[in-house]
């Protein structure tokens, strides 16, 4: 039985906001390797992919 357009949505959600998760945390560690601080901005985007993605998630699993 092939997946109705809703489920196929749900899943890109879920990837995408994965993939929001996983490029947060590589900008995080990125910049903190390159010697950059608590206020350098890979570290403040890093942070806001991480909460997108995350929320993402969140609100995903809260509508089921």
């Amino acid at each position: 039985m092939a997946p109705r357009g809703r489920d196929v949505h749900r899943g890109g959600t879920q990837v995408l906001s994965v993939v929001l998760v996983v490029i947060g945390v590589a900008l995080i560690v990125r910049t903190i390797a390159a010697g950059g601080g608590p206020g350098a901005l890979g570290i403040l985007l890093g942070v806001l992919f991480v909460l997108a993605g995350a929320g993402r998630l969140w609100v995903a699993r809260r509508q089921r």
